[in-house]
């Protein structure tokens, strides 16, 4: 028997990615951004898929914010991690469809999805120390939107002092708002460019809190 789709989409497609050695199938939506993949998507699989020994993603816990259709966060999970995937409420049903088709029976652990709005109920929501992450991984989470004070917020919830948290940042740069929260990125963590690729003019930052 066939599964349906996620019932929330109307216009619905699907895109085949090939990561750790399966095929992926995501669905995508043109109804909002956390429906669509994103180059900087594509380009942090390929980083974690070819740079396992120096990002270790076995059985660590990693979060990701705007997980959108969910590519990341399934190469983490087939990469051995215990993933969270985050993004907004209406995001979730699709988000938690292409997870669970991607890696029942392929992966270590069972992927989990939760409601995440940058900025709001974080301490409510996600407590430290007991929501703490090894990783976090954002993947082309800047445009131009009113939330990216929210945004950095966040990073800094999950990537604070003491946390020895990473954050792993892709981002495909395409108005001034990316250059502008780059600098403000860059200031506020101890960041290091990991991986530029100039055709796509996507960047890979490493990041730590500053202690």
């Amino acid at each position: 028997m066939t599964r349906p789709g996620p019932s929330v989409y109307h216009t619905l497609e699907n895109e085949s990615f090939y990561f750790t050695g399966h095929d992926i199938c995501i669905h995508e939506s043109i109804d909002t951004y956390g429906a669509l993949t994103w180059p900087g998507a594509v380009a942090l699989c390929q980083f974690l898929e070819n740079n396992q020994q120096q990002v270790k993603l076995m059985d660590k816990e990693v979060l990701e914010i705007g997980a959108g259709t969910g590519l990341v966060s399934i190469v983490a999970s087939l990469l051995g991690a215990r993933v969270t995937a985050t993004d907004l409420p209406d995001v979730l049903s699709n988000l938690t469809f292409n997870l669970l088709r991607n890696t029942r029976g392929r992966s270590r652990h069972t992927p989990q999805v939760s409601a995440l709005t940058w900025g709001q109920d974080l301490e409510r929501d996600f407590p430290y120390p007991s929501n703490h992450y090894d990783y976090v991984l954002a993947a082309d989470v800047v445009y131009p939107h009113k939330c990216l004070d929210d945004l950095l917020k966040t990073l800094h919830h999950f990537c604070r002092p003491g946390s020895e948290t990473t954050l792993l940042w892709a981002n495909k740069t395409r108005f001034q708002s990316d250059l502008r929260f780059t600098e403000r990125f860059k200031s506020s963590f101890n960041a290091t460019l990991l991986t530029e690729l100039p055709q796509q003019d996507v960047r890979i930052y490493k990041a730590t809190a500053k202690e």
